[in-house]
């Protein structure tokens, strides 16, 4: 519930839609230090909410995310590196549309606290950019004064609060 996985791409080239996920899971390994851990995430991609019934409907369709065959989008983390202070770059593969390729997240840590049930409670901050032809999506719209209806950018954002296991 304190947790949010959304993305913001160009429409009609003058504005920008955002949307979320509603249901998605995963797993944080921390290691000894930071670099040391690893990430593994599931992103139900029925879940899709971008406020418009019609548009949701039309994303999950085959034109672009094609639930039917696809219905989950993963990210699997191979290598944590470091930055500046709690910045870091989380690099991994993605999985969506049958298509697995390489991304980088900007990755902010937002510390750890203690929470009022005994737990431990971490914040990631993560943000990145796909570009959604590379993964298969190559719907274009042209518009008659040209660009494209839908921006071949889509920009990634997570907000995370994880509840350590010890």
């Amino acid at each position: 519930v304190h947790s949010e996985v959304s993305f913001t791409v160009r429409h009609m080239m003058v504005s920008k839609v955002r949307g979320h996920f509603r249901d998605f899971s995963g797993t944080i390994v921390t290691g000894e230090h930071p670099l040391h851990s690893s990430v593994t995430a599931d992103v139900d991609l029925a879940s899709l909410d971008t406020r418009n019934e019609q548009r949701d409907a039309h994303i999950k369709s085959a034109d672009f995310f094609d639930i039917e065959q696809f219905p989950t989008m993963t990210f699997r983390s191979t290598e944590v590196r470091g930055g500046d202070g709690d910045q870091f770059v989380l690099v991994g593969d993605l999985s969506l549309h049958g298509v697995t390729k390489p991304v980088e997240l900007a990755l902010e840590l937002n510390g750890f606290t203690p929470d009022p049930y005994g737990g431990t409670r971490v914040g990631f901050t993560a943000t990145g950019q796909i570009n959604r032809r590379d993964f298969g999506i190559d719907i274009s719209v042209p518009m008659d004064g040209g660009g494209v209806v839908v921006g071949d950018k889509v920009q990634l954002s997570l907000e995370i609060q994880a509840v350590l296991n010890q």
